[in-house]
């Protein structure tokens, strides 16, 4: 079963062996999907072996991504793979929230329980796996966190070094300390996430560094089993609704993706509908689709959830492609209503970061404009753990959470210092390609 790449756009299309180091189409510079030649004759045969792989040992069967490698068939070499049993997150039933939304009945797909806390691990295996059958020996992404986190992890297992650029003062220290923890280069650049973006991509094009960001097809076939595995959970009873927050917009892409090949592979018989929830103030697919623009609508973006706070998000044509496929929407929600839903999402028992609650802040507001209807299925997706951003959350509970707003940690008293024998500090530089790459030594 072979795979390559294909240019998305329509007159375009050109087909690309799956081993070229390209993230763009070389034509037309349009966004690249991971195809198969599949060759599925029996579902039901493929999901019985599903449902008994999670009786082995075996290292694949172990991961909730690999368990259904038929699906995403790139990787011909088992030993290639570089898995740390990601997946396998739960779907609780959360009665506060269907409560607090409106709904009869809601369930909460919870990424956050990840290896790294987010579902960015889902994708990074399948990334990570497809830089080591290229030979890749430096991975690099752009990230507002959870991006930087999983490579991080990732690349230490695989033995590789990673380069993560951040935007300056706009990362919650719960994911810089996992990025710096797990050894990787951490580049804290002027600007903000869409400048990181464009000098990670720069640096990416014209040296031997694997790009690792949602741009790179190879992400978002690992991200395709989030929703694989919310199915085979539900005894493949498919829901109505799937939610998820939209910011760089891959999840939503590989959503799209995964819920068109199951329904053209006979897996499903009808397609859940993709409702992508942006914040009010970082929302340009949301301002794209309102204006009914051709192009997409780049803002300034401004969020407390900084896993979201992203104007200029690459996948955006994916995730347009996802909602028209599934009849989807995209809708937009304030930080005041981000805050109270992520608390009531707490009254669970469940916890999430900040942008997982626009999830379920967003189901609220559509069950009010009757968008969503009070007794469909519903599943919303938590993309990240609560310990991700715990200093929103005690602002939160101790009513001192701002949207603008600056606070000082201060040392007060030093006592017997604990020598940083291993350390690994962030590197400021400039957002310049020529100074980037005098630190990484290329």
């Amino acid at each position: 079963m072979s795979a390559y790449l294909q240019c998305i756009e329509e007159s375009c299309q050109k087909k690309i062996s799956a081993n070229a180091k390209t993230y763009v189409c070389p034509d037309c510079s349009g966004l690249l999907d991971v195809m198969y030649d599949f060759q599925i004759a029996d579902p039901d045969k493929v999901k019985q072996a599903f449902q008994q792989r999670r009786l082995s040992n075996d290292p694949l069967d172990l991961s909730g991504v690999w368990r259904y490698r038929e699906l995403l068939p790139f990787c011909a070499d088992p030993a290639k793979v570089v898995t740390m049993q990601e997946g396998n997150t739960p779907i609780y039933e959360a009665p506060y929230c269907a409560e607090y939304t409106g709904l009869k009945r809601l369930h909460l797909k919870h990424q956050g329980l990840n290896p790294t806390g987010s579902f960015k691990d889902n994708g990074m295996t399948a990334g990570v796996t497809q830089a080591r059958l290229m030979s890749s020996k430096i991975v690099a992404c752009a990230s507002t966190g959870n991006t930087s986190a999983s490579m991080a992890a990732y690349a230490a297992r695989a033995g590789m070094k990673a380069v993560i650029f951040i935007p300056d003062q706009q990362i919650a220290f719960g994911k810089l300390s996992q990025s710096l923890d797990y050894g990787a280069l951490t580049l804290q650049l002027e600007g903000d996430f869409d400048e990181a973006m464009k000098m990670v991509k720069e640096i990416t094009e014209e040296s031997e560094v694997y790009l690792l960001n949602s741009i790179n097809p190879f992400r978002l076939e690992g991200q395709k089993t989030i929703i694989i595995e919310m199915l085979a959970q539900r005894g493949w009873r498919i829901p109505d609704r799937v939610v998820v927050p939209g910011g760089n917009l891959g999840n939503s892409s590989s959503f799209g993706k995964a819920i068109k090949e199951l329904h053209d592979l006979s897996f499903i018989d009808k397609m859940p509908m993709v409702t992508i929830i942006q914040a009010q103030r970082a929302n340009p697919l949301y301002k794209t689709l309102i204006d009914r623009s051709a192009r997409l609508i780049r803002v300034e973006a401004h969020t407390l959830a900084t896993a979201i706070k992203i104007g200029n998000p690459v996948s955006w044509k994916k995730a347009m492609r996802a909602m028209e496929w599934t009849r989807g929407w995209c809708d937009v929600v304030s930080e005041q209503e981000i805050a109270d839903a992520k608390a009531i999402i707490g009254r669970d028992g469940v916890g999430c970061e900040p942008a997982s609650a626009t999830t379920v802040a967003g189901i609220k507001k559509l069950i009010q404009t009757r968008e969503i209807d009070k007794d469909e299925d519903v599943v919303a997706v938590l993309t990240g753990n609560l310990l991700k951003d715990p200093d929103y959350t005690v602002n939160y509970h101790q009513n001192n959470l701002y949207e603008k707003a600056a606070y000082k940690n201060e040392l007060i008293e030093r006592k017997d210092k604990i020598q940083s024998t291993y350390a690994n500090a962030p590197v400021k530089v400039k957002a310049r390609k020529e100074e980037i790459l005098k630190v990484l030594g290329l």
